[in-house]
């Protein structure tokens, strides 16, 4: 186990995630016991039965026969750590450093919309327990709770605004501004949902929450652009929620209009404007070509993402990309990664591979979903503590040390065994 009065616990700048590990093994004794088990298939399976069939399948279901997202989780069995022993890991620490933010791990909350449909205090708990655990958090503007209502439940923490960018120049830039006057510390612009992926459970039950119960959500009814949008189509949003939300989702949401290069500096320049200067990334990136263009026109980052195989179905592994991406760029962006992580392990191979931070997804989903913000603080923290123990049992005692050398890749004819975890 952890011990308690081990030097390292002073030395470090974070919490000693390890002790969790302790304190688990312990608490039977004082009649305590976990809220779950956070091995991740016990998460989905947990998560699948608390939910509706509708929030079920929109948290889970993947774009086309599951292809892209089976490829993530291929790519990840490929990479395998090589553990280093009689390594002074005593003085280990999991901090990190993310566009000027002092972070307790290289870990954060990817943006996911409508968290409401998993918990009724949805994006509210998340942004709470992202704070406590002093991690990066990330709101969809297709959030169900307001920029400005999560934005001060969050505090002083780091957080990412992540635009859909609406065709409606004054719309985006009204989403822009409320951003930064909630205190966001980046924008991030998602390229590829400019409209939803065919995923065939959702098309088939009509699951699409904005058109039914959870109408426009506490983003689009808080914007005055939209109230006005609203009022010149002689909708009442409290009269025909419906119709309200489908007017949010296809004209600013998931519309259907292609952006392009050209369009994408324009909303730097607007957001650099509009900020001060605060960061500016694009999360969807893939190819190398795309990677070098986001340097050429400013980017201070990108998300190398497939969003976790949910959009285009059939494409390459996000990990796979990544190692394309950081060999052409690393030295000249801060390339973040997101898609397909379940593990620590996981997150230890996508920074050995080259990303300076990791962004998580279903994981914390499925926590909110079984027990809200006790949920998602118990799966982060799991999460956490697993990391630590893993630099610590495979003799990485600083984030530094994780590099190539720190795995070794089988060939990408290896077959993942059929027990392995697809999760």
């Amino acid at each position: 186990m952890s011990d308690p009065n081990n030097p390292n616990i002073s030395i470090r700048t974070t919490p000693q995630w390890a002790l969790m590990q302790r304190e688990m093994f312990w608490a039977p004794n004082d009649g305590v016991f976990q809220p779950f088990d956070t091995e991740p298939d016990k998460v989905k399976e947990l998560a699948k039965h608390r939910l509706t069939e509708q929030g079920w399948l929109y948290s889970s279901c993947n774009a086309g026969i599951n292809w892209t997202h089976y490829a993530n989780r291929m790519a990840f069995y490929r990479h395998q750590i090589i553990p280093r022993m009689l390594v002074d890991t005593n003085v280990r620490d999991t901090a990190t450093e993310l566009f000027g933010h002092r972070l307790a791990a290289p870990i954060g909350f990817a943006p996911i919309g409508i968290n409401r449909i998993y918990h009724p205090t949805g994006e509210t708990s998340v942004a709470k327990v992202a704070h406590e655990l002093n991690l990066a958090y990330s709101l969809s503007s297709a959030g169900s709770y307001s920029i400005e209502e999560v934005g001060a439940v969050n505090q002083d923490g780091c957080r990412f605004f992540q635009l859909y960018q609406s065709p409606d120049d004054e719309q985006a830039l009204s989403m822009l501004e409320r951003a930064h006057n909630a205190g966001f510390t980046a924008c991030m612009l998602t390229t590829d949902t400019w409209q939803l992926g065919w995923r065939h459970h959702d098309v088939h039950m009509g699951n699409y929450a904005f058109y039914h119960s959870h109408g426009v959500g506490g983003i689009g009814l808080n914007d005055s652009v939209f109230l006005k949008r609203l009022k010149e189509a002689n909708i009442d949003p409290e009269k025909e929620p419906e119709r309200a939300g489908q007017k949010w989702m296809d004209e600013n949401i998931w519309h259907g209009h292609a952006h392009t290069w050209e369009k994408t500096k324009w909303l730097i320049k607007e957001w650099k404007r509009i900020s001060g200067g605060r960061p500016f990334l694009l999360k969807g990136i893939q190819s190398v070509a795309d990677a070098r263009r986001a340097v050429e026109i400013g980017c201070d980052g990108i998300v190398v993402s497939n969003h976790a195989g949910r959009q285009v179905d059939g494409a390459i592994a996000s990990l796979d990309a990544l190692e394309k991406i950081v060999d052409a760029v690393g030295d000249r962006i801060v390339v973040t990664y997101d898609s397909g992580i379940r593990t620590a392990a996981d997150v230890f191979k996508a920074l050995a591979i080259g990303a300076k931070f990791v962004f998580i997804g279903r994981l914390w989903v499925w926590g909110l979903s079984i027990a809200g913000e006790i949920g998602v603080r118990h799966v982060m923290k799991g999460l956490l503590a697993e990391f630590d123990i893993l630099m610590n049992v495979a003799g990485y005692a600083n984030l530094k040390d994780i590099d190539r050398d720190a795995i070794d890749s089988l060939p990408r004819t290896a077959i993942m065994p059929t027990d392995a975890q697809v999760t």
